[in-house]
C-alpha cells in the first residue's frame, strides 16, 4: 500500500497510473474523460466537477462537500489473494456533517467487467474468501446472485474500507458515466437493489447498513470533454 503521492501537474499525469497507457488512453473512453473532469474542476471552489456535486447535495449528510484530495488509480488492499481494487479515483471530501470516503467508477460503455458466475468459474479457495469478506464489508443482507458483477463489490467495497482506515463516518460509491450505456445501468441496479438501496440516474441513496460508516451509492451522466476543456488541462 502506497503511502507517497506526488501532485497531478495535468490530465497527461493520469496516463502513467493506467494499467495498459497505450489502449486505455483516447478520447471518449472512461480514463481520459474521467481526468480532463476532474482536472477541470480543480478551478472551481469546491474541486468537484459539477454534476458530481449536484449529485452529493441531494443527501443533507454529503451536501456542499469539497474536495480535499483525490488520488487517480488508488489501490485499496483487500483481504485473500488477489490484486488490490484499483479505484479510478479514490477522493476524501468534507461536508458539514463530517468526512467522505468516495471512490469514483468511470465509464464510457464498458462493462463492469465479470459476473460473479464468470469470476468464480473453477474458483479457488482465495477467490471464495475474497468474496466472502467483500459481502462482509458491505454487510449483504443475502448471498449474491451469479448475474451480479464482481467490480462493483470490490469498488465499494473499497470506499467503506478507506472510510475504516481514515476513521472516515460516510462511504460512497459513485459511478461517473460518458456515455449511455443501458447495460452498465441495468448491472447497476441490480446491485444497488442488493444492498438495499434505490437506483436513481443522476441520483444518490443511502444502502441497507447498520454499524460506523453509512453508505450512498450514485450515479451521474456527464457530457464528454470539449477540445477546449482538453487543451487547458493537458
Amino acid at each position: 500500500m502506497k503511502r507517497v503521492f506526488i501532485p497531478s501537474s495535468g490530465a497527461s499525469d493520469w496516463r502513467k497510473l493506467l494499467a495498459d497507457p497505450d489502449t486505455q488512453w483516447e478520447r471518449k473512453a472512461s480514463a481520459m474523460e474521467l481526468a480532463v473532469s476532474w482536472e477541470t474542476a480543480q478551478k472551481t471552489d469546491r474541486g468537484l466537477p459539477l454534476e458530481v456535486a449536484k449529485v452529493l447535495d441531494q443527501h443533507p449528510s454529503l451536501a456542499g462537500a469539497r474536495l480535499l484530495v483525490a488520488l487517480p488509480e488508488h489501490k485499496v488492499t483487500l483481504k485473500g489473494r488477489g490484486t488490490p481494487s484499483q479505484n479510478d479515483v479514490w477522493a476524501l471530501l468534507r461536508a458539514g456533517k463530517g468526512y467522505i470516503s468516495m471512490a469514483v467508477e468511470g465509464k464510457a460503455g464498458e462493462p463492469f467487467a465479470s459476473t460473479l458466475e464468470e469470476w468464480l468459474k473453477a474458483a479457488s479457495d482465495g477467490k471464495r474468501e475474497r468474496l466472502d469478506y467483500l459481502c462482509q464489508v458491505l454487510q449483504a443482507a443475502t448471498a449474491p446472485s451469479p448475474d451480479l458483477r464482481y467490480q462493483l463489490f470490490h469498488r465499494t467495497a473499497s470506499a467503506v474500507l478507506e472510510a475504516q482506515r481514515f476513521g472516515v463516518p460516510l462511504a460512497v460509491m459513485l459511478v461517473q458515466s460518458f456515455r449511455e450505456d443501458p447495460q452498465s445501468w441495468n448491472d447497476y441496479g441490480a446491485f444497488r437493489s442488493f444492498l438495499g438501496a434505490t437506483a436513481i440516474r443522476g441520483g444518490i441513496a443511502e444502502a441497507r447498513r447498520t454499524g460506523t460508516e453509512q453508505l450512498f451509492l450514485g450515479w451521474v451522466d456527464s457530457a464528454v470533454a470539449s477540445d477546449s476543456e482538453i487543451a487547458g488541462v493537458l
